[in-house]
């Protein structure tokens, strides 16, 4: 990490939340963890339903890491829904799955970012200064 970005990180402690959206385990510990490292607060769901239902409660989040496969509703309906309540949050789509196909579909639903996993604190950092400079 850079100074620049460190600094950059540093300044969004307590400003930027995020919201994980994935119904693997691992997954979300592993995307909990590093965005714990760069300060950013955040919360765990697990399927795109939960996602939808926590923004309905009045929740709002900058960023929104959302997975493309889980049950009850997958990451490119929830997409979908969230923009049509109006959520204009950053949605970055995260997958195991490269085929252009399956990715276009996705970004189409209205993500903002798409990344396969595993996310590393670089592509998050990625994702992060986008959020920066539509502040």
């Amino acid at each position: 990490m850079s100074t620049s970005q460190a600094l950059s990180v540093t300044s969004l402690k307590g400003e930027v939340t995020a919201l994980v959206v994935d119904d693997d385990k691992v997954s979300q510990v592993i995307h909990h963890h590093l965005l714990n490292i760069l300060g950013i607060e955040n919360h765990v769901v697990g399927n795109g339903k939960e996602a939808v239902e926590i923004h309905l409660s009045g929740k709002k989040f900058n960023l929104i890491l959302m997975d493309r496969d889980m049950p009850v509703m997958n990451g490119i309906e929830a997409t979908k829904k969230l923009r049509d309540m109006g959520i204009r949050s950053t949605i970055a789509g995260v997958s195991s799955h490269s085929v252009s196909q399956e990715r276009q579909a996705f970004i189409e639903a209205g993500l903002d970012d798409y990344h396969e996993k595993p996310l590393s604190v670089a592509k998050l950092l990625s994702v992060v200064s986008k959020i920066m400079h539509k502040a």
